[in-house]
């Protein structure tokens, strides 16, 4: 099978916790990793951000090939703008196709961006086209803190004609489609539910001899991700000068810690800076830490190593962070929105608090770092959990959905 998988404002190569960088980065790079493993021919189409980076990526590093499309200034772009460029970017996809010789049996696309695309490529080349937003912009601006972090109309638009438009479109849980339903009027009739995976070859607790490598603290509550208002970072930062208040024996001994984010001391990111400023009033500056990007190599020892990884979200699709964390084997503390209502199971691999809930979501960390036997039984069942979103799991279904389709179409295709 010939799979065209598009993802156009974010490179699934890119390093992990910058501005544009996160979940959907390591869903499409682990998906096509899975899928070229299994035989098919996976081009992932991104839009070139550095003159420097090769235009043509071959599958050296995880079998699909990455193809770099020239679209408007080759550098980090404003993604609302990006919107002109789409007819270029097309356009550099279809030129590509020609040069190999290669008709596509699907179009998987990631994000709005990608899903116009997907559509004007289908009156070049027919093929069935599958859809994943990722996030839905009408959800971001319910919980949009002020007109800078407001989605536009024309993101909303265009999503509400892809819904209409796709073969199918991919919900990562449950709550997905219910908010397609309403925020949309979308029909069940062509959505499909299946999560984002894990890799389990990497995310598992991991051995290590000596943890004050990852935090010099006896204590750490860990945040992986985007630095970003959305994150509802603010929450998590007042509920642990609620912790160390109720406890002062941990002033000393606990690092609240950030992985994620470029941390620039001198120009910082305007969100960073605000959760700079938040902290010391807070009066929490010396507990903690922003440790900026860290390879995703790297990841399973800090989650493995922290007591806690927090996700206190105002709106997260899935939260693959949790996922990850639950898979090394550590208890997670979670706003109950989104597809986290269902990756958490509360009370069995961590808890789940109201959304903006910071005197919760202090109850629910202070009994984690009081209770080493509670955390040690809900990282086990966290692992337990991980298993049943094993990437190999999740490509099956993928697979399947992209069999289903070219039936439909009356192209059935024969699995490698």
């Amino acid at each position: 099978m010939n799979i065209a998988m598009l993802s156009v404002h974010t490179c699934p190569l890119a390093a992990l916790g910058g501005k544009e960088t996160g979940g959907m980065n390591v869903y499409v790079r682990e998906l096509s990793r899975e899928l070229a493993a299994r035989g098919h021919r996976v081009d992932i189409f991104t839009r070139s951000q550095d003159p420097a980076v090769p235009h043509e990526v071959p599958g050296l590093e995880i079998g699909a090939n990455v193809f770099h499309i020239p679209a408007g200034p080759e550098a980090p772009y404003n993604k609302h703008r990006l919107f002109d460029y789409l007819p270029e970017f097309t356009a550099g996809v279809h030129a590509v196709a020609a040069h190999e010789r290669v008709r596509y049996d699907v179009y998987h696309a990631h994000y709005w961006l990608s899903g116009w695309v997907a559509r004007e490529l289908q009156k070049r080349q027919p093929a069935p086209m599958a859809q994943m937003f990722h996030t839905l912009g009408a959800m971001k601006n319910r919980v949009a803190l002020g007109e800078a972090d407001r989605e536009t109309e024309r993101r909303i638009q265009v999503e509400r004609e892809i819904m209409r438009h796709a073969d199918r479109i991919v919900a990562a849980t449950p709550r997905d489609v219910q908010q397609m339903a309403q925020l949309y009027a979308a029909s069940n009739e062509n959505i499909v539910v299946i999560p984002p995976g894990v890799d389990r070859n990497l995310f598992h607790p991991k051995n290590i001899a000596d943890a004050r490598q990852y935090f010099k603290e006896d204590h750490s509550v860990l945040f992986v991700g985007r630095i970003d208002p959305v994150k509802g970072i603010d929450t998590w930062f007042k509920a642990m000068a609620l912790v160390v208040a109720e406890t002062p024996a941990l002033r000393g001994r606990l690092c609240v810690c950030l992985i994620g984010g470029d941390v620039d001391e001198e120009e910082p990111d305007a969100e960073i800076a605000r959760l700079q400023a938040l902290k010391d009033e807070l009066g929490i500056a010396d507990i903690v830490t922003f440790l900026g990007r860290r390879a995703q190599d790297q990841l399973p020892y800090y989650y493995t190593t922290a007591d806690v990884v927090v996700m206190p979200s105002r709106y997260e699709s899935f939260g693959m962070a949790a996922l990850e964390a639950m898979a090394c084997g550590t208890p997670v503390v979670a706003s109950d929105v989104g597809g986290l209502s269902f990756v958490v199971r509360d009370g069995e691999t961590g808890f789940l608090v109201p959304e903006g809930d910071a005197r919760a979501m202090a109850d629910c960390l202070g009994q984690l770092l009081r209770d080493p036997d509670l955390r040690a039984r809900l990282g086990k069942r966290g692992v337990e959990i991980a298993r049943e979103y094993a990437w190999t799991r999740i490509a099956d279904q993928i697979e399947a959905m992209y069999c289903d389709l070219l039936q439909q179409r009356g192209n059935p295709t024969k699995l490698p």
